[in-house]
């Protein structure tokens, strides 16, 4: 990628995997689904369902060759986020509440200005964290121990 191309990517994504868009512009235009994946180096996302090309795979060592439907990429400007309430495409906003958390809102045009929830989806993770201390992680005694004092300098090294 060179560096026009990457001046050009989005870098505060409003879009996330799991919401419910509207295709706008293209030949599924009007049809709504739901990202399957973000493509944040090509600005691009995967709606399910949308956007099905024939792909040609070449038959190879342990999988079966033939002509696939698959679904392409569709690039970002090409759909919208459908109003929880409305259940029409909208723009997307950015508020905080009184608690402080930030939440995003739908604005435009005919829009209702509710709050739209972030996907059930993204709260699930792929690898579950590990819950036991491994042969290379630091023991909590050792991270807890204080090597430093501010007050007498103590710890400090010598230069």
């Amino acid at each position: 990628m060179g560096w026009k191309a990457a001046q050009k990517l989005i870098h505060h994504w409003k879009i996330l995997r799991g919401d419910n868009v509207m295709v706008i512009r293209g030949k599924d235009r009007g049809e709504t689904g739901t990202i399957k994946r973000v493509i944040r180096s090509q600005n691009r996302v995967i709606v399910e369902g949308k956007n099905l090309v024939k792909k040609h795979i070449k038959q190879g060592q342990g999988h079966e060759g033939g002509i696939f439907t698959v679904e392409a990429p569709i690039h970002v400007s090409n759909v919208q986020v459908l109003d929880p309430v409305t259940g029409k495409p909208c723009k997307i906003g950015i508020r905080y509440l009184e608690d402080g958390s930030k939440v995003r809102v739908s604005r435009g045009i005919g829009a209702s200005g509710s709050i739209i929830p972030r996907p059930e989806i993204l709260k699930i993770r792929t690898t579950p964290r590990p819950t036991i201390a491994g042969p290379k992680d630091t023991a909590m005694d050792l991270v807890l121990e204080k090597t430093y004092d501010a007050k007498t300098g103590k710890g400090m090294p010598d230069l």
